[in-house]
């Protein structure tokens, strides 16, 4: 498919103030009913966690235990790469008073410490939800997804542990140690993440590039769903997390060759190609978690790929 120049500076395009305000109103919504349950503030104001995001975040705590509580956007929103409209804002919820464990060098799965507490924010998360936004909250797996109207975006509420991951596997050594987010889903599986290194480490990548690296980023997760639109079966096997990754583990040096961006994103693309064989030893943005734990994964990139380069074609005329 062709494309001009100013087709990719549409797609490069962070989303527009109106999207911002929407997105900062999802947080809100949900601090506010916290507040039903007993949660204050004690005036603080909703702030971003790191400049040049929208990782909006506040932290609240119970008037009357030690339970605390940190509230912030994360996700494609937070780092200011989404490119639909429609898509959810998510908010995690994490409870920051107590906390699990994770070691390992590369990160595996830790074992379940505090499944109990999990399931009992999430339910009273939902209760407070449900109480200010009566028949808009519906209960998934790892989320409570609440309905969104013209005011506000619609939010997922992701209830959650504080995890510190240790990079040893010397458990006796506590002095290094990275923040994640434990996600305890109601069919019993364990998620860790780590959204807030990954927003740290996408905006230097960003400011290193001189602001390319999101402006691609934009251009290939639309890519992604042009070509699915397009029937291009490759694209549903890839997640835009995935490809925001992708980008993450390109030298900084190929964000910058061209000034255009269809020669820039071209770059890219042919960096991939060339450097195919790199994907086994990719991460995730948060540089913690790889790209492709399994081979399945390495495949259904590689395929992508390829589709890509034949998807896409610059038209600088």
């Amino acid at each position: 498919m062709n494309f001009k120049e100013d087709t990719l500076k549409l797609y490069a395009a962070p989303l527009s103030k109106t999207e911002d305000e929407k997105c900062k109103h999802a947080i809100e919504a949900i601090r506010d009913a916290l507040k039903n349950i007993g949660y204050s503030d004690n005036g603080r104001s909703i702030d971003v966690l790191e400049n040049d995001t929208l990782s909006y975040a506040i932290r609240m705590e119970k008037s009357y235990s030690s339970e605390k509580i940190h509230i912030f956007v994360q996700g494609s929103y937070a780092n200011n790469t989404c490119v639909r409209t429609e898509s959810d804002v998510d908010v995690a919820v994490v409870r920051e008073d107590i906390f699990d464990y994770a070691f390992g060098s590369p990160f595996t799965q830790t074992s379940p410490s505090h499944r109990e507490e999990a399931v009992t924010l999430k339910n009273r998360t939902e209760s407070a939800l449900e109480i200010k936004f009566p028949a808009q909250v519906h209960r998934g797996n790892k989320s409570l997804k609440i309905d969104g109207n013209t005011y506000r975006k619609k939010a997922d509420a992701v209830p959650s542990i504080l995890v510190k991951y240790y990079d040893r596997s010397d458990k006796g050594d506590y002095s290094n140690y990275v923040n994640g987010i434990n996600i305890y889903a109601d069919d019993g599986s364990l998620t860790t993440n780590f959204p807030l290194i990954h927003l740290s480490n996408g905006r230097n990548k960003n400011n290193r590039t001189n602001y390319y690296y999101k402006r691609m980023v934009r251009i290939i997760k639309k890519m992604r769903y042009l070509m699915s639109d397009c029937g291009y079966s490759s694209a549903n096997e890839v997640s835009s997390f995935g490809l925001e990754s992708l980008l993450w583990n390109i030298p900084d040096e190929y964000f910058m060759k061209w000034h255009l961006y269809g020669f820039a994103f071209g770059e890219i693309i042919s960096y991939l190609k060339d450097n195919i064989w790199r994907l086994d030893y990719y991460y995730e943005v948060n540089g913690i978690k790889k790209l492709c734990p399994a081979q399945s994964d390495v495949v259904a990139y590689k395929n992508f790929i390829d589709e890509l380069q034949r998807f896409f074609v610059y038209d600088p005329s």
